[in-house]
């Protein structure tokens, strides 16, 4: 429980943080316009500290931390063996300690982690949820109110841009739809939310859910752990490569799927955002299969090309979801949305299909950056 719990209007979201305070469209709209915060407070904040820390961490994970200066943010992932991902890492140094902001349920097993790994190294690891907060705000009125209480630290989204070292998958013809996202997450002692939210109270700001942070999460094609990665999925298939990965800073755990798959192959899926026929007023839920053809859902025997990953009503689109869908879909192809209420099985979900167009994210040519000259035949 934090003080944003005494909030009026607050319906509590599965995680224990304001799903949103009685109007998530409207919410949703201030918080873009950059006047409203989010309570983050279930996500988790892992401290590393010690000489040793950013050569440290640069050894294991897929971003270059070496020149990391004091202030300065960037996103790393933390690969298991064969690329696939364990762990996304929000990072920025003060100068003496790297901080290590993560989504709910990943700081535990990602402090156990590190302290396995630490071996004879100048470094020290802490769970650091239960004394720190995060609090979300975009650029505007919010975000200067609460620079101005004087957060432990500060982490500014890279996402606006490509960051260096990295590739951008999604076609540059058009601007890109994160080009101006600019989330800020301040990390703040929890004894401090009082007067976070006293900012509310005194009319300052407006409070926000994590509805309304999804919805422009979705729209901005803005990957997260906790929504859109399961236990297959490798950076190239959420166009991560575009601020979580340096190409070229050599060795780290799943390093060689990074390259090769870049390099010589294609990501097996790809990341689409779905705009959703709104005229049954429905979204489908995290795991709702994706079927391509229309009708397609309905026949007997089809086979899904893919799943939702999110899905969230848009103050400006209505309806919107990314989906994780095979390379092969045709990214012209119209598709259909098995939905369902919350928590029924996809697979076996009751009602109506839902129509969809894909906005393609990452097209289906993605990856094979080098081409490697066939040799005759003797």
């Amino acid at each position: 429980m934090t003080p944003f719990s005494e909030l009026p209007g607050r319906v509590a979201s599965d995680e224990g943080v304001a799903s949103h305070y009685g109007e998530p469209l409207l919410e949703q709209r201030a918080l873009e316009a950059g006047g409203a915060i989010v309570d983050l407070s279930h996500h988790g904040i892992v401290v590393v500290s010690g000489a040793d820390r950013l050569n440290w961490l640069h050894s294991m994970t897929s971003q270059h931390l070496l020149a990391l200066r004091p202030g300065e943010s960037t996103e790393t992932l933390l690969l298991d063996p064969n690329g696939r991902i364990e762990r996304a890492v929000r990072v920025v140094d003060d100068g003496e300690r790297t901080w290590l902001l993560v989504d709910a349920g990943s700081a535990a097993p990602l402090a156990a982690f590190l302290t396995r790994m630490r071996f004879a190294l100048r470094v020290e690891v802490e769970d650091r949820s239960e004394k720190y907060a995060t609090v979300l705000a975009f650029e505007g009125d919010a975000r200067d109110a609460l620079h101005g209480l004087g957060p432990a630290v500060e982490w500014r989204d890279p996402w606006s841009a490509v960051a260096r070292g990295g590739v951008q998958y999604a076609r540059d013809d058009a601007e890109h739809a994160g080009a101006h996202w600019s989330a800020t997450h301040f990390v703040f002692e929890r004894e401090r939310l009082a007067s976070v939210v006293d900012l509310v109270t005194r009319g300052a700001v407006r409070a926000a859910g994590v509805l309304a942070l999804d919805a422009l999460e979705v729209r901005a094609w803005r990957p997260s752990q906790a929504g859109d990665v399961d236990e297959r999925t490798i950076p190239h298939e959420l166009d991560w490569l575009r601020t979580a990965v340096h190409l070229t800073k050599g060795c780290y755990r799943g390093q060689e799927t990074v390259a090769k798959v870049h390099n010589l192959g294609h990501p097996p899926r790809r990341l689409a955002l779905l705009h959703l026929d709104g005229t049954g007023g429905e979204l489908p839920v995290a795991g709702a299969l994706v079927f391509a053809g229309p009708g397609s859902a309905n026949e007997p025997g089809a086979r899904p090309v893919g799943r939702v990953t999110r899905a969230a009503l848009h103050h400006e689109w209505g309806g919107i979801a990314l989906a994780l869908l095979k390379r092969s879909v045709a990214e012209d192809v119209a598709l259909e949305v098995r939905g369902g209420p919350e928590g029924a099985d996809p697979q076996a979900a009751p009602g109506d299909p839902i129509a969809a167009t894909q906005e393609v994210i990452v097209p289906s040519s993605a990856g094979a950056a080098r081409s490697v000259p066939r040799l005759k035949r003797l």
